[in-house]
């Protein structure tokens, strides 16, 4: 089991920042590839971004790439998303995910991990 948690969500104006962090505990010591994911009210969740278990690969949806940044630390067991040039369309909660093995997937259901999601909210 891998116990999931997500920090630094809140309330930002159009074109500021703010950095999610995602924090891992349990058996961490089996490799995970990590995804953010968001879902807006009445929207899919979406895949926003997703990195390996070696950080070697990344990847990020067309609507956020350019403006965010996902990076890992495996020693300390986290998983950042810094996100830049917020846009009021970026407005969702953001969810941590986890998927045994070392790659990642577009696909949400793929996931076996999930934290309990982050506000993000962004005022034009």
């Amino acid at each position: 089991q891998v116990q999931l948690v997500e920090s630094g969500g809140g309330l930002v104006q159009a074109g500021g920042s703010l950095r999610l962090s995602c924090a891992a505990s349990g058996r961490t010591f089996s490799p995970y590839a990590m995804g953010w994911f968001r879902q807006a009210p009445e929207k899919e969740r979406e895949l926003v971004a997703a990195i390996t278990w070696s950080g070697s690969s990344t990847y990020y949806a067309d609507s956020v790439k350019g403006r965010f940044t996902i990076s890992r630390d495996n020693a300390k067991n986290t998983v950042l998303l810094q996100m830049n040039s917020l846009k009021p369309e970026d407005t969702a909660v953001y969810y941590c995910a986890a998927r045994r093995g070392g790659s990642y997937s577009y696909t949400y259901y793929e996931y076996e991990y999930w934290g309990q999601g982050t506000q993000v909210t962004v005022s034009s």
